[in-house]
């Protein structure tokens, strides 16, 4: 299994992702930061990457509607960042 190297940080909160930043590029990944749900959908389909962590909720498109933009043909594997507990929210993430 190969590891993961290039991360992808969809998240309005600049807070968190300089901390994330932080922790994961001293653990050898390499991280493009992306602080709105469309400048995140417009990086995910310009390039490849390993992984992407997505908020779910920020202004302008949430993190739904960038799952639901990037379709079903979109291969990588999406980690989603919430506050929201409701099992109505969860679902719909893994719909999506």
């Amino acid at each position: 299994m190969t590891e993961l190297k290039n991360l992808l940080i969809i998240d309005d909160d600049k807070e968190l992702t300089t901390l994330l930043s932080e922790y994961l590029s001293y653990e050898g990944f390499r991280l493009h930061c992306c602080h709105d749900g469309l400048s995140g959908l417009e990086q995910a389909k310009s390039k490849n990457y390993d992984l992407i962590l997505l908020d779910v909720m920020m202004p302008g498109l949430t993190g739904f509607e960038v799952l639901k933009a990037l379709g079903g043909k979109h291969t990588t594997p999406i980690l989603m960042l919430t506050a929201k507990g409701d099992d109505a929210d969860r679902i719909l993430g893994l719909e999506l």
